[in-house]
């Protein structure tokens, strides 16, 4: 029987597509932080989805920038966790600008060249979910 205990403050991401949540962890960068624990349980059974995932982190709310599950896929569903209780749900929508999450392709871009140059892309095509490059247009489309 699987046992992973409810936690005391952190976060519970919910129905991300099955297979992603490794993805996510590399994401939020949750193997850095210290003195947070974190439990992933994959495929796991969903009427409404049929697989997915659920990340439970334990860490103090402000020690994670989740806005960037937005960008990963907005229709996971963020649970904030205070005091052993759910106190809030958090509604994800498609960032307007991500940095330093994705690189550019393009070989010739101030961004490839620079090293130090942070990766600033925005939102072209909400419809679409694309997203460009600050520097030289070039686009970025999938997750």
């Amino acid at each position: 029987m699987l046992n992973i205990s409810g936690i005391h403050e952190g976060y519970v991401l919910d129905h991300i597509k099955a297979g992603m949540s490794m993805k996510i962890y590399d994401y939020l960068k949750l193997g850095e932080l210290e003195g947070c624990t974190t439990a992933i349980i994959m495929n796991a059974r969903s009427n409404k989805m049929g697989a997915k995932d659920i990340i439970k982190i334990e860490c103090p709310i402000d020690a994670i920038d989740i806005d960037i599950l937005g960008f990963i896929d907005h229709k996971i569903t963020v649970n904030i966790i205070e005091h052993d209780e759910i106190v809030a749900k958090k509604v994800l929508s498609l960032p307007k600008e991500v940095h330093n999450v994705i690189k550019c392709k393009n070989p010739r871009c101030i961004s490839s060249i620079e090293q130090e140059l942070e990766q600033i892309f925005f939102l072209a095509d909400e419809k679409k979910e694309i997203y460009r490059c600050k520097y030289c247009e070039e686009k970025y489309r999938g997750k």
